[in-house]
């Protein structure tokens, strides 16, 4: 075979869905076939979706994927390339298997990640040295995800003859995506293969996969860029000519990079996590402050204002500016908004309480006790009309632990989690200078200023603002990520100009807070490292840096 079309099909697959993720791939089969495509390749673990985590040690799951891929094998298609967990002598494999006219060829993962978000290693068992696979005369090399990423597995595929790459791939999106994706597979693209990398799409979880597949041609030029963040399906056309195979496509999407790859990360990843599993919107509470008015816009963004209501919470020291930006926002964004007044709550409880507070001055539990009413109403609203509670709260609260169990820490899910506050506000503007909208609620500007450039405040005593117990946010998160992200000390973050006792405090609420971190609700991984999945830190931990 000298000519050869691929459709690469970067789909969403839901995990543990496997009726539904076959039939996913049934129409991307039939859709490729009436493309004259001669094979189509599908993400990593398809049929079962990814991550699985532990759910492929339930026997049950895995017999299911065989049930399924042995069901698919069977029909009548084009030839296929797909993902599926696979038990072959007592051993779990993360494997790739080659469909056409029945299962031809299975592959299997051999370098298995184990850092950072992936833990592979504790549930399937590494495949041995990668061997080519003979298909209509071509010596395919199927690498799976990892396997690309470092050296070992190419060159070994490249020393035994393949002449063509096709990688499926589970790559989570962050940042610095690109760039790591780049240079790690520039490590062996001197061996001249030509490269078909097909990725999965959609948000699990704390994970949030961006897609952007695509082809390069034996020097490592790119012929084909599938767009990032949504589900696609391009074709890359090839022939192999007397100095090896070159190829072209059409499919040229643009990448998205900074505040806009962020967003569309969020808006994904959130949107996701709702639909699948099953809730008809969200309900958050809408205080007039950044935080809640930009995951306000986010949830907007993702899943139209009409599944959003905003519920404002007022108490006796929320600002008449409060009421009007809250108001101002929700009009803006177009979702449903609502008042309940949370003082009568707040003063029941108070009275419940007084005899046993009898002789105490008040003090940040009366503080909490607002905040926790506030998170009553909106788990009733949840119950009652089935909307999920979205999270409010950025990654500098949740780093230093300036938020409240049990109330504005209430949800299902906090597509801030991983955006510092200084963040918030990048995102806020960028947002607002939007002409056209990056997602489904209106274009333009959907923050009011004042939203935007009045001091923060929790509004829960007397002219509160945050800067009463932190630091200005520009010191604090730059504190945080020397802490957080690169792990530094005191002394290496005080080069920067940092004050070493606000540096020792920051540190002590970092750690102190973690307790509080377990109980919070899953959020988007966006930046280098995010509370959960990436950094898992003791709770009882008495250690401190001294340098």
């Amino acid at each position: 075979m000298t000519r050869l079309r691929i459709a690469s099909a970067q789909l969403n697959p839901i995990v543990g869905d496997i009726s539904g993720n076959l039939e996913k791939a049934r129409a991307a089969r039939a859709e490729a076939a009436a493309n004259g495509a001669d094979l189509l390749v599908l993400p990593e673990l398809f049929i079962l979706g990814y991550p699985p985590e532990d759910l492929v040690l339930k026997p049950a799951a895995v017999e299911a994927c065989h049930e399924a891929i042995e069901a698919f094998a069977a029909e009548d298609g084009i030839a296929t390339l797909i993902g599926a967990p696979w038990r072959e002598d007592g051993k779990l494999y993360n494997a790739v298997i080659l469909i056409d006219q029945g299962i031809q060829a299975v592959r299997y993962k051999c370098d298995l990640p184990n850092y950072a978000v992936f833990d592979e290693k504790r549930v399937f068992a590494s495949g041995p040295k990668p061997e080519p696979v003979e298909w209509r005369g071509i010596k395919l090399g199927l690498p799976i995800c990892e396997d690309i990423w470092l050296e070992s597995a190419p060159r070994a595929l490249a020393e035994q003859g393949a002449e063509f790459f096709i990688s499926i791939n589970g790559s989570p999106w962050r940042r610095s995506i690109e760039t790591e994706r780049q240079t790690a597979f520039a490590k062996w693209r001197d061996i001249n293969v030509p490269l078909v990398f097909v990725n999965q799409v959609g948000g699990q979880d704390e994970l949030v996969f961006d897609g952007a597949s695509f082809a390069w041609l034996p020097d490592g030029t790119e012929i084909q860029r599938l767009p990032a963040f949504e589900d696609a399906i391009a074709y890359s056309d090839w022939e192999k000519t007397d100095t090896g195979w070159t190829g072209v496509s059409d499919a040229k999407a643009r990448t998205f990079t900074g505040l806009e790859a962020d967003w569309k990360a969020m808006c994904l990843a959130l949107g996701d996590y709702v639909n699948k599993n099953g809730f008809p919107g969200v309900v958050l509470g809408m205080s007039g402050g950044i935080d809640s008015a930009i995951s306000a816009a986010i949830a907007a963004d993702a899943l139209g204002p009409d599944r959003v209501w905003a519920v404002m919470m007022p108490s006796k020291y929320t600002s008449t500016e409060s009421l009007e930006d809250a108001k101002a926002c929700a009009k803006a964004l177009g979702v449903k908004y609502d008042i309940i007044d949370v003082e009568p709550a707040i003063a029941a409880m108070s009275s419940v309480l007084a005899e046993a507070f009898t002789g105490r001055e008040p003090d940040t539990t009366e503080e909490n006790i607002q905040s926790r009413m506030r998170g009553v109403v909106l788990m009733a609203l949840s119950n009652k009309f089935g909307p999920m509670v979205l999270s409010t709260g950025n990654k500098s609260e949740m780093a230093v632990g300036y938020a409240t169990l049990y109330g504005d820490m209430n949800g299902g899910y906090n597509a801030l989690k991983d955006i510092y506050k200084t963040e918030v506000y990048e995102l806020a503007r960028w947002r607002n200078e939007q002409n056209a909208s990056p997602g489904l609620a209106p274009a333009g500007t959907v923050i009011p200023e004042r939203i935007i450039t009045k001091a923060p405040s929790a509004e829960l005593k007397p002219d509160q603002t945050d800067q009463d117990s932190l630091p200005d946010y520009a010191v604090l998160d730059d504190i945080l990520t020397g802490l957080v992200e690169n792990e530094e000390g005191p002394l290496k973050i005080g080069t920067r100009g940092h004050d070493a006792a606000l540096i020792s405090r920051i540190e002590n609420m970092l750690y102190r807070a973690e307790y509080k971190r377990r109980q919070a609700p899953p959020g988007v991984k966006i930046g280098r490292k995010n509370f959960g999945r990436d950094r898992r830190y003791p709770i009882t931990n008495k250690f401190r840096s001294v340098k």
